[in-house]
């Protein structure tokens, strides 16, 4: 089944940073110290005892974990280094490596960090509630980094010998199946996460819509989506996700209302959600017998988002007003924005949206220099503008000027077969 460009937008924020938060970095103990509730008492693996005697070493360990934690790179991978490099502790390299891999994954380099952590597992050296803790986390790792099925494994193997099962691994699992498109993999993991929980992670919610919504079960989708946003209707992220899961529905109604709802409760306060609302109309106009009344809904809301400060006076931002004003049949204000939009623009839409409206009017010879400036500018439809070009030229009376035009519209796959039958007819093959 193949994502909507809307849906595919709109929970791309869903998925970003979703990786659970890395536990904090395991600290050298001495023996004396009183042990934590141990997580992993049923492993099958065989808990090796530390091999760390040396003062010096767990002291340089603790710090250097200590200014991990704290973020302090440039402390801690100096400390950290010199334990991997010349401790003789199997045990105290092992967290050290874990310490710098976690040092990686905050500057963003996944793959050292994992690299590292592979190390720091393989070397056998660390008990179990530090062993299977590193483990679990090389799993984020390599969900972090796209490599799900690893990640998937990893999880799988954590639980089957560290005998330990939480409503996060699955949550995470249902993340990695998601991430490799298998649905009905992700839908099961999620809700095996939350039957483990009386507090599930509103999040988990964002990928079990997204995964219902990809197995065509879009009603399943639109009821979490609408008890989200009635649980939290003050919060951005669950009104996205709602209007995200009707919008891919085609339910363009429910996205209105839900939206409506929250303008009219004073919670439609960031420029995304005006946005989409004005978007959201002009959808639904484009799709009804008359577009007018929705198109000036939608010009109504960026209007309202603009002079509350809320929607940005940029090139997108006008070119949908310009969109809106046409659709509402107001062409004069539907230039006002397009020519706004131009100067602002890093291509040439607006201004060949600019000369569309003017070809209709027969104003041929301003047409014609919008026509040449937004090719000039980097219009990505070059075909369709020279067809229009060659228009404006025919307005002019200026059929070189037409023929020439028509012969460039001929080089472009989107134009070809129309303007070769135009030239053929005209003798001008």
């Amino acid at each position: 089944m193949k994502r909507s460009i809307l849906y595919r937008f709109l929970t791309a924020a869903i998925m970003c940073g979703s990786v659970a938060t890395i536990p904090g970095l395991a600290l050298a103990k001495h023996a004396d110290q009183a042990k934590p509730q141990a997580l992993y008492p049923d492993a099958t693996r065989k808990d090796p005892k530390p091999d760390l005697s040396s003062e010096k070493d767990q002291k340089n360990l603790n710090d250097g974990l200590n200014a991990a934690n704290e973020g302090d790179t440039a402390k801690a991978t100096p400390l950290l280094q010199s334990i991997v490099d010349h401790s003789k502790s199997k045990y105290a390299k092992a967290l050290a490596q874990q310490g710098l891999a976690n040092l990686d994954y905050k500057a963003g380099d996944l793959k050292g960090g994992i690299s590292l952590l592979k190390e720091s597992l393989d070397g056998g050296a660390l008990p179990n509630e530090a062993y299977f803790q590193l483990e679990y986390e090389l799993a984020q790792f390599y969900i972090a980094d796209h490599q799900e099925q690893l990640g998937i494994d990893t999880i799988q193997k954590w639980r089957t010998e560290g005998k330990r099962e939480t409503a996060d691994s699955y949550a995470l699992e249902g993340q990695a199946y998601y991430g490799l498109q298998k649905y009905p993999e992700a839908i099961a993991a999620i809700k095996k996460a939350q039957s483990m929980t009386t507090t599930p992670n509103p999040s988990w919610n964002s990928v079990l819509m997204a995964s219902y919504n990809e197995t065509g079960q879009s009603d399943q989708a639109g009821v979490l989506a609408q008890q989200e946003l009635d649980a939290h209707p003050e919060d951005p992220q669950a009104l996205q996700n709602a209007v995200a899961v009707y919008a891919n529905a085609h339910q363009y109604p429910k996205a209105i209302a839900a939206l409506e709802k929250a303008r009219a409760g004073g919670h439609l306060t960031d420029e995304k959600s005006y946005v989409m609302l004005a978007k959201m109309y002009l959808i639904s106009g484009q799709e009804s017998a008359d577009s007018k009344p929705d198109a000036a809904k939608a010009l109504a809301v960026l209007k309202e988002g603009q002079a509350k400060g809320i929607i940005d006076d940029n090139a997108a931002n006008n070119v949908l007003a310009g969109d809106a004003a046409y659709l509402a049949d107001d062409s004069a204000a539907a230039l006002a924005s397009y020519e706004k939009a131009i100067p602002q623009a890093n291509d040439g839409e607006p201004a060949i949206k600019t000369a569309q409206i003017l070809l209709t009017q027969n104003k041929f010879a301003a047409a014609k220099k919008y026509i040449q400036d937004g090719i000039a500018k980097g219009y990505a439809h070059k075909g369709n503008a020279y067809v229009m070009l060659a228009q404006s030229e025919r307005g002019l009376k200026n059929r070189a000027g037409a023929i020439a035009a028509m012969k460039q519209a001929a080089g472009y796959p989107e134009t070809a077969e129309k303007a070769k039958a135009w030239l053929k007819k005209s003798g001008n093959q």
